[in-house]
């Protein structure tokens, strides 16, 4: 929650989270995150949420993240989304950035 645009609840003793991304799309962000974007060499692997409902339309912009990595490994992953997320074209806080630039300019 410390990520701009992101909101997850507080896990009650599952090893997994469901958060809600500032993205058009998490499965694009998904694949975009493994085929187009590292951050110091690395990236994060993440699921779309949407396989996790059975309704089509319900986790359009979630992701379910897995504390299976030291609690170490896990900062750096959240290192590594904020930084996509300020670049990742369907990101919703980039859009507003460059249209903060703009008025600016």
């Amino acid at each position: 929650n410390r990520i701009e645009g992101v909101y997850s609840p507080i896990p009650m003793g599952a090893f997994y989270t469901v958060a809600r991304l500032p993205v058009d799309n998490a499965d694009d962000f998904c694949a975009w995150l493994l085929s187009d974007f590292e951050y110091e060499n690395q990236t994060v692997f993440m699921a779309p949420a949407s396989g996790f409902y059975t309704a089509s339309d319900k986790g359009m912009d979630e992701v379910r993240i897995a504390y299976v990595l030291k609690k170490e490994d896990l900062a750096v992953c959240l290192k590594i989304l904020d930084a996509a997320l300020k670049v990742y074209p369907g990101s919703k806080v980039r859009k507003a950035a460059l249209i903060n630039d703009e008025m600016n300019s």
